[in-house]
């Protein structure tokens, strides 16, 4: 099996890569044997996008590295060429920089998937796996969305995901190609940019720094480790049914407050080190996926708890100074 990665040197693109082709701590029980003769890594290598997050794997003969953007429409065709999956990870994804700017999304998240679409229907691609979000549900109260729950995103980061979404599977129902679509909770684990809450948090805490919480702290996120999000899309990989959907969650609900809290007590710090933040504009308060779909299609449930996948998480930003350091020097503001 010859399969297509894009975005496979962000952060859980590279989960992703590493666990196809078994690097240590990349497998799990409970992931299909896919058995890929080839893994192709196609990344723009945006301020995410990181070569050392495939290190693991880099010696492997089956991996191969494409330098090059999802929307030039030439080299996609000749690199969707001779493969069998396309797993669809490229994107803009950080909510922040959205709104401070939403062209890079829309075109990336947009006019990027749609190349991807149109070369997968040209070249036969025998299955699309495109990785979405629960963003684009926009904020539920109470209970939880199940897959046929009517889009209504409000950042322009959750608008070009839905757009994404609703492109993919147009090309499945006009088009008859093979997609299946995942959407997660808010992910977490080792390689994960730190812009991101949990790294941020974590990196300047070891550094004695503060740490900003946005309003109140009440905004609810179900956290879900990287490696059981890829197993997830693994699984739908594998076995999901074309023109689905499937919601791949972690089981853990927390307020901003409680997870910092918790952030806290493992590195034995303070709340004097946390500084409040004005609330981001269109702050989601809550998100929530039914995964019972998933479970009982699947098999899928997750299986690294959130005290024992933070734990490890914080233990591998302590003893990886060298990957994490210099992204923050990057970009810190300067003058």
């Amino acid at each position: 099996m010859r399969i297509l990665v894009t975005g496979g040197a962000g952060f859980i693109g590279s989960e992703y890569v590493r666990m196809l082709l078994g690097a240590p701590g990349g497998s799990a029980e409970g992931v299909p044997a896919l058995e890929p003769t080839k893994v192709t890594v196609l990344d723009a290598l945006t301020y995410s996008g990181n070569l050392a997050n495939l290190a693991p794997v880099r010696h492997d003969p089956r991996l191969q590295f494409i330098h090059g953007n999802i929307c030039d429409t030439a080299l996609v065709n000749e690199v969707v060429a001779g493969h069998d999956v396309i797993v669809h990870f490229a994107a803009e994804s950080h909510v922040d920089r959205s709104i401070t700017k939403a062209t890079p999304f829309v075109t990336t998240n947009i006019l990027g998937t749609q190349t991807l679409l149109d070369a997968a229907l040209h070249h036969h691609i025998n299955r699309f796996v495109h990785v979405s979000t629960d963003e684009v549900y926009g904020s539920i109260t109470t209970g939880s969305w199940t897959e046929d729950w009517p889009l209504n995103p409000n950042s322009p980061y959750a608008a070009t995901k839905a757009s994404s979404d609703l492109l993919a599977l147009a090309y499945h129902r006009t088009h008859n190609l093979n997609v299946v679509l995942t959407r997660c909770s808010n992910n977490y684990g080792p390689y994960q940019y730190p812009e991101k809450i949990i790294p941020l948090f974590i990196t300047n805490l070891l550094d004695g720094h503060t740490i900003p919480l946005y309003g109140d702290g009440g905004n609810i996120r179900d956290w879900l480790h990287v490696h059981d999000h890829c197993r997830g899309i693994a699984l739908a990989q594998h076995k999901g049914r074309a023109g689905h959907i499937y919601h791949i969650g972690g089981g853990t609900e927390l307020t901003n407050k409680q997870l910092t809290t918790r952030l806290l007590n493992a590195c034995n710090a303070t709340w004097d080190q946390v500084t409040p933040v004005p609330d981001r504009k269109g702050h989601d308060r809550r998100y929530s996926l039914d995964t019972t779909k998933t479970h009982h299609e699947l098999g899928y449930t997750p299986t690294i708890t959130l005290d024992h996948g933070l734990t490890d998480t914080i233990r591998w930003y302590h003893n990886n100074r060298t990957w994490w350091q210099p992204l923050k020097a990057a970009s810190a503001p300067t003058g």
